[in-house]
């Protein structure tokens, strides 16, 4: 397979998930730190994006979230993204990482890398787009590393 983990910058990061995940064009706030992943030919083939939590509860300086993670389909890149992530977190000595699904997404990629749910989350009202509860609020699960 040949897949290597590479460090990214945050501006190149974001420039992948606005490509490839057109939902999410700006990373949120609170970066920490970004990698990579790149196929057997040195062609960058997924990134994630880690910084603090979105979600304030889980805001407590030992935490941090996969606020982003985008690839162009190859296989097992999401699986090692997320494992890398998890290890860089442990080595800035953080306690914990976390991410989220959107019903109906299977959490293949994390299962594959350890991670467990957490937590499932009914839809939400977006902070956003007052009213936005049902145009488009969607039920999540979080996860956890390992």
């Amino acid at each position: 397979m040949g897949l290597r983990i590479v460090p990214v910058s945050l501006r190149d990061a974001g420039e992948y998930v606005a490509v490839w995940h057109r939902h999410h064009p700006r990373p949120p706030r609170g970066h920490k730190f970004s990698l990579g992943v790149c196929n057997a030919q040195g062609y960058l083939v997924g990134v994630a994006i880690v910084g603090r939590p979105v979600a304030r509860g889980l805001d407590d300086a030992r935490t941090l979230e996969v606020t982003r993670l985008a690839t162009d389909g190859t296989a097992n890149a999401c699986s090692k993204l997320y494992g890398a992530a998890w290890r860089a977190t442990r080595a800035l000595g953080y306690d914990r990482l976390v991410t989220y699904t959107q019903h109906g997404e299977s959490g293949a990629s994390l299962r594959a890398a350890g991670w467990r749910p957490a937590a499932a989350l009914p839809p939400r009202e977006s902070w956003n787009r007052p009213g936005a509860a049902g145009s488009g609020a969607t039920a999540r699960m979080r996860w956890e590393a390992p």
